[in-house]
């Protein structure tokens, strides 16, 4: 789990809540009306913004920003280290028994090519592929959470017009001014809320995650190539570092 997604959600809305309830009830801002028109609104605006398949497979972008596992570079560093120095020993074939326990698929693949003998071109243009559309699918998930995050505010705004026009009907009986302007500010609290604590943070986060992913797949690539060409494996080494802060290259020294 990220604690750093979990801690900022829990920090966010406990300061607001606490703010609230130091001014008073919690319960005045609970609105089911104000709720419907936010979160229905935005759904459904985001319904007609997107297919429906990608807006359900939303869900697995949320989980995606509490839950990541994320290899380090200086892991994939010492990984093609020991491969470069197995396939300098006992050949590029020696690989092929490890290739069965690797979990990540990209670097299953590539060391799959390599071991087949395709030449280091056809396995970068292979690859670089699938970097393109890993970054393809990921910008997906980013768009549908920037979507909610424009939406939510508008449908907040929305809800304000209609409580405002709801309470200048009303004007003759003082007891309904209060439920229609409550109704017309907390939707523009849900909105702004669940914009700015919720799905933009998200859709950062998962810019994030997918950088570094890219970065490590990016590293892979190049230690898979350096592999093919049969180069030093301490050449292969000093190649990744590259990608490594400078900072984390001399810790690791």
């Amino acid at each position: 789990m990220d604690l750093a997604t979990v801690l900022g959600i829990v920090i966010s809305f406990g300061l607001v809540l606490s703010a609230i309830m130091m001014g008073g009830s919690l319960l005045i801002f609970i609105s089911v009306p104000s709720l419907l028109i936010v979160l229905g609104g935005t759904i459904g605006a985001t319904l007609v913004n997107y297919p429906l398949k990608r807006v359900i497979s939303v869900m697995s972008v949320f989980k995606k920003t509490l839950f990541a596992e994320e290899l380090s570079a200086q892991e994939t560093i010492d990984q093609f280290k020991d491969y470069a120095d197995r396939a300098r020993r006992e050949g590029i074939l020696s690989l092929e028994p490890i290739i069965n326990g690797i979990d990540d698929p990209y670097l299953k693949k590539g060391l799959q090519l390599t071991v087949d003998g395709l030449e280091p071109q056809a396995i970068q243009e292979i690859l670089e592929s699938e970097i393109a559309n890993t970054e393809a699918r990921h910008s997906d998930g980013q768009d549908i959470l920037k979507s909610f995050g424009e939406y939510a505010p508008a449908l907040g705004m929305i809800g304000t017009v209609i409580g405002l026009v709801q309470m200048l009907q009303t004007m003759n009986d003082p007891s309904s001014i209060g439920p229609a302007m409550a109704v017309a500010l907390i939707t523009t609290f849900y909105g702004a809320c669940l914009a700015n604590l919720v799905f933009i943070p998200m859709a950062g986060k998962l810019k994030s995650r997918s950088n570094s992913e890219i970065r490590i797949k990016e590293m892979q690539l190049e230690g898979v190539l350096a592999i093919s060409r049969g180069e030093n494996p301490r050449i292969i080494q000093e190649k990744l570092s590259c990608y490594q802060a400078i900072s984390d290259r001399a810790d690791a020294a």
